[in-house]
């Protein structure tokens, strides 16, 4: 009989998953089959003890999941790092976002911002507190719902300028990606998986971390707008 892997992670790594577990289907006949929801309802599900094989999320989540027992100690695999992008409608005008000062008057100019439930959007939280504007701008912060892509909010007009990894902004229509954050204020998340201690075939799930680590699937991953970790 053949194996069949399952998994669950945040949106951040979906395409980038998809795409990796075909590969390993065509080079090792295992199925893996990822679901991908929002982060925090992931480590949810997780934590409530679904029947998942493996887990990919933010490091620290995987961590927080090994502390609670839900994740066998000592599997944590670091794949990717992902940093956070900037985009605007396309069409739109497009502020300079080049330095740190000129990121920060395009937000104070923007009349919505749209930001992620990701650890990408405490992280930016922090940076706007960091800037002494977050009270300027909370009325006009604008969070997506989990699961829903920041560029999308994006793409509807629904936020002028929208903050997300870069590897979910990625492949939306209807945006235009303004670039990285400058490197002083750059927000990267290190994405992991982690053998769920629920699992009935360890063995092949540690193969397969094994595998998504390695340094063939470099190339993939830079495609998705993430380094190797």
């Amino acid at each position: 009989m053949s194996i069949r892997i399952t998994g669950i992670s945040s949106m951040a790594t979906r395409p980038l998953l998809a795409e990796l577990a075909e590969d390993y289907l065509r080079r090792s006949g295992v199925v893996v089959a990822f679901e991908s929801v929002g982060g925090v309802d992931a480590a949810r599900r997780v934590q409530a003890g679904e029947p998942f094989d493996v887990v990919v999320l933010a490091s620290d989540a995987i961590d927080a999941l090994a502390a609670a027992g839900r994740v066998v100690a000592g599997s944590r695999t670091d794949l990717v790092r992902s940093g956070v992008a900037i985009a605007v409608r396309a069409g739109a005008r497009r502020p300079a976002v080049d330095s740190e000062e000129a990121l920060r008057r395009a937000v104070l100019a923007a009349r919505a911002v749209g930001y992620s439930t990701g650890p990408s959007g405490v992280a930016l939280a922090k940076l706007f507190e960091r800037w002494g504007v977050a009270d300027v701008v909370r009325e006009r912060l604008v969070q997506a719902p989990p699961g829903v892509p920041v560029g999308a909010l994006v793409a509807r007009g629904e936020v002028e300028l929208g903050f997300q990894q870069l590897s979910e902004l990625l492949h939306l229509d209807g945006i235009t990606v303004l670039g990285m954050m400058p490197a002083p204020v750059q927000i990267d998340t290190t994405f992991s998986g982690g053998l769920c201690t629920g699992s009935t075939q360890p063995a092949a799930v540690r193969a397969l971390l094994d595998f998504m680590r390695s340094p063939q699937t470099a190339e993939t991953k830079r495609r998705h707008g993430m380094a190797p970790a």
